[in-house]
């Protein structure tokens, strides 16, 4: 009975668990269902369907990176809206939004000037020999050709990123969600016409796929963007959000010392977990393909834990700001217990499909055989990840910041990536087992972080005191 008391919500616990998570876990399945279909389109395409997936993938962990740094970047003031808002603070709210807007412009600019000139340098870290599949100049050649097209969507992806951040912290989870589902699937039918060549369009390969995700997310942006403006009586923040961008120095020096930790925490993380693949990379393009085809799949089952995530930040947040600490921490049990559980149930569907998924790609058994072992393990290890993922979305939420950063980053480059670099370049231990033993690295950090969470450091409300320091 004290177990079910302790990690096991009422009703009205769930029913308010689902009114926050249920529309994010809605987008972000829709969003990554449709990116399964967009990776077996590619995937079943007849001329080099290996080495355009591959090329893909290889891009896709570029965007990744780029992707995860601008959720840093905004994760830092979000901990600062999510407060203010459950204080009833909307100029805090619109302070907040003006940071992420100017930061994440900046940022984009500079990472599309970075892929733009060292792009090639870069897709070239990803393509070694080492297996019997796949064409290393060929694979390059789709790469770059995907990435100079995908460079077009890192603009309206990271102003979206703004705008639908804040629509969260106040509690508006629906309008993001349409948004993300009307994009995805536009994305999806432009697609087929543009990869396949469907209805009278030229068949234009990982090219076409590039197009049709850049405008996608140009529609995505609009919807947000204009519902946003159309509601502005019940989105105060953006009343006055333009006529200048000023914003109060202790605020900026409060949210620049507790986001700084956490946008180099997001780009380490995202750059080590390219890193990693690099590692496995070392053994052959088929192992590329491989990790692209299983994270395809478990990423699709992922959504649970990561939405839940995303939940945590917006309802723990909001009781932190209200300075309701004892319901905080009740609530953090039961959101924490819900995402395990939940992933341990899924982990098992995974490991049953796994022999199944890969042989809808039309590649070489080597690829296949490779895909399956990967998704196995990734069953296996499901509820680590979504306990993880929860603790560090509790830590960060109560503003500690530093404290996630050794927790998640540091953690990546200190223990898995060494293990990672020294298993696949100084060893002739096989691909599956040296990815098991990467992963299995991550039990010492679920160790790490129940000790965190018992401990209640995550405990705070940062909004009075950066509210103080502006009056």
């Amino acid at each position: 009975m004290a177990f079910a008391r302790k990690y096991i919500g009422d009703k009205k616990f769930y029913r308010m668990l689902m009114a926050v998570a249920l529309p994010i876990i809605l987008q972000n399945g829709i969003t990554n269902f449709v990116s399964m279909i967009d990776n077996i389109m590619i995937g079943r395409v007849e001329l080099d369907s290996t080495e355009q997936m591959t090329g893909v993938s290889i891009v896709n962990q570029l965007m990744f990176v780029f992707n995860i740094s601008i959720f840093g970047m905004i994760s830092g003031a979000g901990i600062f809206g999510a407060q203010f808002y459950g204080k009833g603070d909307e100029e805090g709210v619109r302070y907040t939004f003006r940071f992420k807007l100017i930061l994440c412009t900046l940022f984009t600019l500079l990472a599309m000037g970075v892929f733009w000139f060292f792009g090639e340098n870069l897709i070239s870290l990803f393509l070694n020999e080492g297996s019997e599949t796949g064409d290393i100049e060929k694979t390059l050649y789709y790469a770059k050709g995907y990435l100079m097209v995908m460079l077009i969507q890192m603009i309206p992806s990271a102003i979206t990123q703004a705008y639908a951040s804040t629509l969260r912290e106040r509690g508006e989870t629906v309008v993001p969600m349409v948004a993300g589902v009307t994009a995805v699937i536009i994305n999806v039918c432009l697609n087929a016409v543009l990869i396949f060549g469907l209805l009278g369009a030229p068949a234009l390969g990982v090219v076409g796929a590039a197009i049709a995700t850049c405008i996608a997310k140009f529609i995505e942006l609009l919807i947000v963007v204009i519902w946003t403006h159309r509601h502005s009586a019940d989105n105060q923040f953006i009343i006055g959000a333009f006529r200048s961008f000023y914003i109060p120095k202790h605020l900026v020096g409060r949210i620049v010392i507790k986001g700084t930790p956490l946008m180099l925490n997001e780009a380490l993380w995202a750059t080590g977990t390219a890193f990693l693949v690099q590692c496995y990379s070392e053994r052959g393009l088929a192992v590329v393909t491989a990790v692209n085809i299983a994270n395809t799949l478990t990423n699709l089952f992922n959504i649970i834990f990561i939405s839940i995530g995303s939940a945590i930040s917006i309802i723990i947040g909001q009781l932190l700001g209200a300075g309701k600490m004892k319901e905080a921490k009740d609530t953090d049990n039961k959101l924490i217990f819900a995402a395990v559980a939940s992933c341990a149930a899924l982990g098992v569907v995974a490991i049953l499909i796994a022999p199944l998924f890969p042989l809808i790609y039309r590649t070489a058994d080597e690829v296949r055989d490779l895909a399956k072992s990967f998704i196995i393990i990734g069953g296996i290890f499901m509820p680590v990840w979504a306990f993880l993922n929860s603790a560090y979305f509790t830590i960060r939420t109560g503003g500690k910041t530093f404290i996630t950063f050794l927790f998640d980053s540091a953690f990546i480059w200190a223990i898995s990536a060494p293990i990672a670099y020294y298993l696949s370049r100084h060893t002739n231990l096989g691909i599956v087992s040296i990815y098991f033993i990467c992963q299995a690295a991550d039990i010492i950090k679920c160790i790490i972080g129940f000790i965190l969470l018992k401990k209640g450091i995550w405990l705070n409300n940062i909004v009075d005191d950066a509210k103080g320091e502006m009056n």
